[in-house]
């Protein structure tokens, strides 16, 4: 899952939340450089994404695009999540999406200086630009795919995401709904929730 998903599984905690937003761009040697608390907050990152990459529900929607984008399919599936939690997320929260994403935007920007130097560089657009919010539709996803093209070694098909996502949007859809329960009560046992 990307930036809203993981941030949303968060438990709350600021501590939590950034770890959980600067994790993939932590190498393991520089984890100790980091609070004990944030640091917590990498591992439930990676415990999220090792939990999603292993989900049998999440296998068949990596499966389905894996002839279009290979190796990167399970990339694709957790981009594509942060589209449909942000599509579904009133069945998951009271709080509206637009008060989520501007509470979380104001944690990055209160704790900036916990994070990555890279990563303080890119927030301000972030937030500029809504990325939280943005995710909920095609263009913010076409936009998000295009910019992870440019970075990626190998052919990517990343620019043509959207429209295999938009062919299976239904079965997505349903797949993401029967999956994501399940990685909120992995999260609320990890938290103690």
């Amino acid at each position: 899952m990307n930036y809203l998903a993981h941030l949303f599984l968060s438990c709350q905690d600021d501590d939590l939340m950034i770890g959980n937003f600067i994790a993939d761009s932590i190498r393991n040697k520089e984890v100790p450089f980091y609070s004990p608390a944030i640091q917590r907050g990498i591992f439930l990152h990676r415990k999220i994404d090792s939990y999603t990459d292993t989900h049998p529900v999440v296998k068949q929607g990596t499966r389905r695009l894996h002839p279009h984008h290979h190796k990167y399919s399970p990339v694709v599936i957790d981009v594509f999540f942060d589209n449909l939690l942000a599509n579904n997320w009133a069945l998951y929260t009271s709080e509206s999406l637009s008060d989520f994403a501007h509470r979380m935007y104001q944690v990055l920007l209160d704790r900036q200086s916990d994070l990555p130097l890279k990563m303080q560089k890119y927030v301000p657009n972030m937030i500029e630009n809504d990325w939280l919010q943005k995710y909920g539709t095609w263009e913010g996803l076409q936009y998000t795919f295009e910019r992870m093209d440019r970075r990626t070694k190998f052919p990517s098909n990343f620019v043509n995401a959207v429209s295999h996502l938009k062919a299976d949007y239904e079965i997505f859809n349903e797949e993401f709904n029967l999956f994501f329960p399940d990685v909120i009560e992995m999260t609320a046992d990890f938290c103690g929730c």
